[in-house]
């Protein structure tokens, strides 16, 4: 595989450990992940050749972490397959992807707000690996104490 298909599989790695650790323990109203699943879905379509935009409206607390994961992971499948894909790669982490984070930092501010903050890490040394993608993600390697 190429090495700028790689590092976007590593990104979307990196993206659902991230993710997994904002959503931790944050109660069920806290808030809801449907935008980032219409980015995945998005970004997916665009590696496709057949770019739409959903915007979908918010499902309950657990559906929409479901949702998340699998286009996460429909994405990463994807691309781990070797098909073509036929959207810049450059483009896809500047546009959708980097979104995705923004969104995981506003998470994790949120939850700080509101009195339920995420525990810190060093996220450098996190077992993070291209393939890894789902919401069951491995522990912290280096907790913040």
């Amino acid at each position: 595989m190429d090495e700028k298909r790689e590092l976007l599989r590593h990104t979307l790695a990196a993206l659902a450990y991230r993710t997994a650790r904002a959503l931790e323990g944050a109660p069920e109203h806290f808030a809801g992940l449907a935008h980032m699943g219409d980015l995945l879905d998005w970004s997916f379509s665009a590696a496709l050749g057949k770019e739409r935009w959903h915007t979908s409206l918010p499902a309950v607390w657990d559906q929409e972490q479901e949702r998340f994961f699998q286009s996460l992971g429909a994405l990463d499948a994807f691309l781990a397959s070797g098909g073509e894909i036929k959207a810049p790669i450059e483009r896809l982490m500047q546009g959708p992807i980097a979104d995705a984070f923004s969104h995981v930092g506003q998470l994790a501010m949120l939850r700080r707000l509101s009195g339920s903050p995420i525990h810190g890490e060093n996220y450098y040394v996190a077992d993070v690996a291209a393939g890894q993608v789902g919401a069951d993600q491995p522990p912290p390697v280096q907790p913040f104490k």
